[in-house]
């Protein structure tokens, strides 16, 4: 009893002396003070300033759609009932919070035009001071999970009411604990875009419209029967409903709500549309064709798509499924008929911000706009925005629907003129499209190269995997031992940064059931968002064994968790080439020089397993260079006031023979096949069968990567003859494609072209011509002439004959005459 009351005072005492100092987190998160600690690590290292919690704040939920509404607890913090909150995002954005009955203080959201983290801070006294700080992530749409928005019942009918035959009554539906009210309003708003397109007036607006109903019980559904908009409302075509308090006046901004996603309004469009929608969206299409002939082209600075299904969800560093065609999800590609898969580019495109979409079919095979409705479509506007966002093109999901949704519904939805659409959104083929090299680390550990070379470093310590100057890219690993007794180590956490960029840490947890994922040495929480938008790097994190790292480069970073042991591959684009050293090696397609040391001397005996433990240890890295948080004793003074390789540590080289091993049988069974000398020295040396068994999975998986990103030879589209048809729309080599006639015309040059190791299609060219009938009328006119020439012949004949008759006739009548 007595030595707790003294820890009590210990610490009160402390606490009096961080204040009496200045020592308090009030205006100093993030920072290491002289008593005491106001950044992250604190709370594990356990010198946090006595008010770490009451000014660093933590927040739940901690994230929210990009609309607004979210109503969120500032946890551990102190408020009472005269507290007046109000909420500061980035430092213009105010909304009005409020005490609960528990005195605990709220927040809501505001609506925003960019996503990721965004700077909080907290006022307790009506906005005088802000003294708290944190931060709130806002999440796309597209991206929020379904429980925390409205949900349209039957999207399409929304979409397409008006059109032929789609009429009646309309319904959604929300989960009521979203909106803390008895009673709500149904209100509908609007997006729209004004301005000079790429010029500083070019600004996007959301705004209040009109409200669909007032007073309603928040029973969590609400129906109608629309009808068009009236007093000009009609003209906006995109927006989003939303639910909110009938306590508050008619659009009032950043009050709690729960929203449905934006989506075209075609429900309240004017008459005319209803009365002929095909004619309305014609009209629509052709103004939108216009206008694009206007702005500039952005599609020589995209990126190409890969040209198969396997490559495009190989190359994670630069694409990412695309949400509204999944083939996790039972590919649902509404936009897409025909396709099962879509990804999008990850990075927007660096001038005009524009993106890129690639989309495949059932066989692998990218499906192109010149063959089908349902083909890959680059975007003007990247449908996930890209930084600095808040202006378009950049506004994460309304900009994509302003500029390459909507005119979609015109042209090809509610109409059927895709060609216009075609014109200025086609497909991009492949032929440009490099895949990235590969390396990885996995088991005990063991090292593939990106150029093929594979080995195996047990060294204890923190080491360079990659680094490229010319790109301003890190990848470090850290090594620890498997346990206290086996001569053997594994990989435990990877940090790494690209200039500029967040750095990013992936590190097992205690247990070795998880990964952990630190931005900054802050432990980032994916409880309730998968996807993250960072300081120039995006995070993946769908399950606690699945991290991938995206930086802005193109470069991607795989982290698995498999049987206690993590596997970590990396995605190198082109530009990597002969830029990179470390121990994954020279990137150039030279496995000689794959083994160098910071000097650049080649290891001479890649057999030599003490020459290549050298090497090894050669790439460990500096107390300047590290991109690892030390966030507990036991890595400080393991890692941090240490040597950055243990040269005192001296693994098992060699896989031990044994057949009276306990594990040989085991060994005999998991182990088998190439990569086996993996399998079975995480058995026999690392002592474990599960590692082992890890061991070859990554293996396989790492072989089977680089035969998905294996280069394949596209020889483009090929288009069918003028006046004729194909049969055939893969391009790959080997492919071919049958080509025919209309009625009436004939083929001339090969019917059959296939394409061709060099990626030129065979044959000649095919044409598809009018039959030709010039030796038939020659022929005809031959005989023709001839049957002339003797008709003529035969009548000069015939009267040569008889003017010969007639002077004979004569003749023989004056011999007559004289003779008489």
């Amino acid at each position: 009893m007595m030595d707790r009351f003294t820890v009590v005072i210990c610490v009160l005492l402390v606490s009096c002396i961080c204040r009496t100092l200045g020592q308090t987190c009030e205006g100093n998160c993030g920072k290491t003070l002289d008593l005491c600690s106001c950044h992250s690590t604190c709370t594990s290292l356990g010198n946090c300033c006595t008010d770490y919690r009451e000014y660093c704040v933590e927040i739940l939920p901690y994230s929210g759609s990009i609309l607004g509404g979210t109503d969120f607890i500032v946890l551990n913090a102190t408020f009472n009932n005269s507290s007046e909150i109000v909420c500061r995002f980035h430092d213009n954005i105010k909304t009005e919070g409020y005490v609960d009955e528990t005195s605990r203080g709220h927040c809501i959201s505001p609506l925003l035009y960019e996503t990721g983290w965004v700077p909080l801070s907290i006022s307790s006294d009506n906005g005088t001071t802000f003294s708290r700080t944190g931060a709130w992530l806002s999440v796309h749409t597209g991206k929020l999970d379904a429980k925390f928005k409205a949900i349209l019942v039957n999207s399409t009918k929304w979409q397409y009411y008006g059109t032929t035959d789609v009429r009646g009554n309309l319904e959604m539906t929300w989960n009521t604990s979203l909106v803390r009210a008895e009673r709500v309003n149904i209100e509908l708003w609007g997006y729209r875009e004004t301005g000079e397109p790429y010029t500083d007036s070019w600004l996007g607006e959301w705004a209040y419209l009109y409200s669909l109903a007032k007073d309603q019980p928040n029973s969590g559904s609400f129906g109608f029967l629309p009808k068009p908009a009236e007093n000009g409302f009609s003209s906006w075509e995109l927006g989003s409903l939303r639910i909110s308090s009938s306590i508050y006046p008619d659009g009032m901004w950043n009050v709690q709500a729960a929203w449905t996603e934006d989506h075209a309004l075609a429900w309240h469009l004017e008459e005319k549309f209803r009365q002929n929608s095909t004619v309305w969206a014609l009209d629509k299409c052709v103004a939108w064709d216009q206008l694009e002939n206007e702005l500039p082209n952005f599609l020589s600075e995209i990126i190409d798509c890969p040209c198969t299904l396997a490559q495009a969800r190989a190359d994670t560093g630069r694409f990412h499924t695309d949400y509204g065609c999944d083939i996790e999800k039972g590919s649902v590609c509404t936009y897409h008929p025909g396709c099962v898969h879509c990804v999008r580019a990850i990075q927007a495109s660096p001038m005009y911000a524009a993106g890129q979409q690639c989309c495949y079919d059932s066989t692998g095979a990218q499906v192109l706009t010149a063959d089908s409705i349902g083909g890959s479509t680059p975007d003007r506007a990247h449908d996930w925005g890209s930084p600095p966002f808040k202006k378009p093109p950049r506004i994460p999901g309304q900009s994509h629907w302003v500029y390459d949704v909507l005119s979609f519904y015109y042209c090809c939805l509610w109409s059927d003129n895709c060609h216009f659409y075609f014109k200025h959104r086609p497909s991009s083929d492949c032929r440009r499209y490099k895949s990235p090299g590969s390396a990885v680390v996995f088991g005990d550990p063991h090292f593939i190269t990106f150029d093929g070379v594979s080995y195996s470093f047990n060294g204890f310590g923190e080491y360079t995997l990659v680094t490229s100057f010319a790109k301003g890219l890190t990848i470090q690993g850290r090594t620890e031992p498997v346990n206290g007794t086996v001569k053997a180590t594994q990989l435990t956490s990877v940090a790494m940064k690209e200039t500029p960029s967040d750095i990013i840490e992936v590190r097992l947890v205690s247990g070795h059931n998880g990964l952990e994922v630190l931005q900054n040495q802050k432990t980032l929480s994916f409880s309730e968002q998968s996807w993250m938008d960072l300081h120039g790097v995006y995070v993946f994190s769908p399950t606690s064994s699945n991290v991938t790292v995206m930086f802005s480069s193109g470069a991607g970073v795989e982290v698995r968790l498999r049987e206690g042991t993590m596997t970590t591959t990396v995605l190198l684009p082109e530009e990597f080439i002969d830029t990179t050293m470390g121990l994954l090696g020279k990137m150039n397609g030279d496995p000689k020089d794959d083994l160098a040391l910071t000097n650049g001397e080649l290891v001479q005996n890649l057999t030599n397993p003490e020459e290549v433990f050298s090497f090894g240890a050669g790439w460990a890295i500096s107390n300047q260079s590290a991109l690892f948080t030390y966030d507990s004793e036991y890595l400080f003074d393991t890692f941090l006031y240490a040597p950055r390789h243990d040269a005192s540590f001296l693994p098992v080289f060699s896989i031990p023979e044994n057949p009276n091993d306990p594990l040989a049988n085991q060994t005999s069974e998991i182990c088998s096949g190439p990569g086996s000398q993996f399998c079975r020295y995480d058995i026999l040396v690392g002592r474990s069968p599960r590692m082992g068994n890890a061991s070859k999975i990554s293996y396989q998986s790492h072989i089977s990567l680089e035969e998905d990103l294996k280069p394949v030879i596209s020889c483009g589209w090929f288009s069918p003859p003028s006046n004729g048809k194909k049969e055939g729309t893969t391009y790959l080599q080997g492919a071919k494609v049958n080509l025919s006639c209309n009625e009436g015309f004939t083929l001339t040059g090969p019917s059959l072209r296939v394409c061709q190791w060099d990626g030129v299609w065979s044959g000649g060219d095919t044409n598809c011509v009018v039959p030709n009938n010039i030796p038939g009328i020659v022929a005809g006119s031959v005989i023709g002439a001839a049957a002339l020439i003797l008709m003529i012949t035969t009548i000069v004949l015939l009267s040569r004959k008889q003017k010969q008759k007639r002077r004979d006739e004569q003749t023989e009548e004056a011999g007559t005459t004289e003779a008489f």
